[in-house]
């Protein structure tokens, strides 16, 4: 990995960041609170939320077994995709590397900061080599993303690959692991403190079932979380989001539970699908969706559709013709997915 100076943009190295009333306070506990300019009624929706989300991080720390200060949290996953985004590309002169098919987000804020975006396509298995990813880089490539388990193939990417990039590309390097709940593969964000080039997402959306929240995580080596919390919004964490994400917290075990019946029901799902006449393939996945291959998708969807039935047609994807990718449900829901389709016609 290059020194981290040479890898962020000079501008955003020298920036002096926002500095907010709650950040300049420091020492005894307070209860008099006469300097950010807030209306004192309405409590506690009244006062500015810790634009650090110090009590929150010490709480996920526990449950993710990573340190406070490797911890930045975002208003989603996407504020996480954006910001190294915004620290390490120059626009108009940077590009980044990325499997494809892959999340959509990496690719529209890359076109966002005016960032060269370079595909480079899984092949049959939605597998990817070292090699073929680090032969995509030039000296102006800034981070490689990949995500796995991968959206919308459903697969791990082979971990001694990712590993191998990790270690020979000189930039930073991005995993996604919003879906690593779902699977038994040991996760990356466990890897931070051997890859000073790493960074690792997940979020509270998916195992947690807190999409609505808009918490999404990044997990890395101190100095790039300073950079993120140096360059993101003052309070990009509302109080509202930080109370939910806390409550839900309380309950790991109740999360383990729900992930259980999830995968009970993905493995019986995709038994079922196999036997469907229109079901051509089900491809091997490690998350709480799975991706179908089918003879006609769109037919099939514009079907679903008029039943009130939605999944997502990826049929427009590369290497995903003629796919649709069902996210699994509650029972009843699957049942009704599935009772629709055994009833379909052409």
């Amino acid at each position: 990995m290059k020194d981290l100076e040479q890898l962020v943009r000079p501008n955003i190295w020298k920036l002096a960041p926002y500095s907010s009333a709650r950040n300049e306070y420091s020492g005894r506990q307070a209860h008099v609170f006469l300097d950010a300019n807030e209306n004192p009624y309405n409590d506690p929706l009244n006062r500015y939320p810790d634009p650090l989300q110090r009590e929150l991080k010490e709480r996920l720390s526990a449950v993710k077994g990573v340190p406070v200060d490797n911890i930045f949290l975002g208003n989603g996953s996407d504020e996480a995709i954006d910001l190294p985004y915004r620290i390490f590309c120059t626009p108009q002169a940077d590009n980044v590397v990325a499997i494809e098919p892959t999340y959509g987000m990496c690719r529209v804020c890359a076109a966002i900061n005016d960032i060269g975006y370079r595909p480079v396509l899984l092949d049959g298995c939605y597998q990817i080599t070292a090699d073929r990813l680090l032969a995509a880089c030039d000296n102006h490539t800034k981070i490689i993303w990949i995500c796995s388990p991968n959206n919308p193939t459903g697969n791990h990417i082979v971990r001694k690959e990712v590993e191998e990039v990790i270690q020979q590309f000189e930039g930073i390097v991005i995993v996604d692991e919003a879906y690593s709940d779902f699977s038994t593969q040991k996760t990356f964000r466990s890897e931070i403190a051997k890859y000073p080039n790493l960074i690792v997402l997940n979020t509270m959306s998916k195992a947690w079932g807190c999409a609505a929240i808009r918490l999404g995580m990044a997990f890395a080596s101190k100095e790039i979380v300073a950079l993120m919390n140096k360059v993101k919004y003052p309070y990009n964490v509302n109080l509202l989001t930080q109370q939910k994400a806390l409550e839900a917290l309380q309950d790991p075990f109740g999360v383990d539970k729900w992930v259980k019946v999830l995968l009970g029901e993905r493995a019986r799902m995709v038994g079922a699908f196999m036997e469907l006449p229109i079901c051509e393939r089900v491809y091997p996945t490690d998350a709480n969706f799975f991706l179908a291959k089918v003879d006609d998708a769109q037919s099939i969807y514009d079907y679903l559709v008029d039943k009130g039935i939605i999944v997502r047609n990826r049929t427009r994807v590369q290497l995903c013709h003629n796919c649709l990718r069902v996210t699994i449900g509650t029972k009843s829901e699957n049942n009704e997915l599935l009772a629709a389709l055994r009833t379909y016609q052409r």
